[in-house]
């Protein structure tokens, strides 16, 4: 096993429990705009990608990047007011991520949500130490499947990318961390592990307690 240099965090439904909100917040939104969804499809071919992409999915055509900013502003703001008065971390992250700092891993973000979502999701975590680089959904690159936000992720981390473990609770965070030559370990908060599977996989986790508990830090010869 190549020395590990990094850790990149997806965030929704991976480091914040954020995955039922962003469910009631499209059934919201579309509702707003007249459009019948079915929520677990809508789910299962947006997540992971960045809200631009989940905009001309869901109407079906191409947009202007300020006609396709403003329906995510407004689809992002009931998803914050939704969910803020219930906010809530995936079960032991705060403590993993600080466990892992002290360590000496170089710790990123690389997530599909805009900088309105990344500021809302670490002010209400109030995190200490923060990560050393964020990537947002809203930086001009591909979403997941694709690897970029991850590549990126582990360059402005200063890491090499196979030297790098994902940490994702999605299928298209998981094929990008493949396609990245990453290994990755699957939070099933959002999708059974069936669903996160691959050879790259080498954990699969409910919280990061399990990580805790089973000492996965201290196997990772970094």
């Amino acid at each position: 096993m190549q020395r590990v240099q990094g850790l990149i965090f997806d965030m929704d439904g991976t480091m914040i429990d954020s995955m039922p909100y962003h469910a009631k917040s499209w059934v919201a939104f579309a509702r707003n705009h007249g459009i019948a969804i079915d929520v677990a499809e809508l789910l299962r071919r947006t997540t992971g990608r960045t809200g631009a992409e989940c905009m001309e999915l869901l109407f079906g055509r191409a947009m202007e990047p300020q006609e396709c900013w403003a329906l995510i502003h407004q689809k992002e703001e009931i998803y914050r007011e939704l969910f803020a008065p219930v906010f809530a971390e995936v079960a032991g992250f705060k403590a993993f991520f600080a466990d892992a700092h002290r360590r000496g891993l170089r710790l990123g973000v690389g997530t599909a949500g805009d900088k309105h979502n990344i500021a809302f999701a670490m002010q209400h975590l109030k995190m200490d130490p923060l990560p050393h680089a964020m990537v947002g959904g809203d930086e001009g690159l591909p979403g997941k499947p694709e690897p970029a936000i991850f590549l990126e992720a582990a360059r402005r981390i200063g890491a090499d990318p196979q030297a790098c473990i994902v940490f994702e609770d999605a299928p298209f965070g998981i094929e990008a961390a493949r396609r990245a030559g990453m290994r990755a370990v699957a939070v099933c908060t959002s999708h059974r592990a069936e669903e996160l599977a691959g050879e790259h996989v080498i954990a699969h986790i409910d919280s990061y307690h399990d990580l805790m508990k089973n000492n996965f830090l201290e196997t990772l010869h970094a």
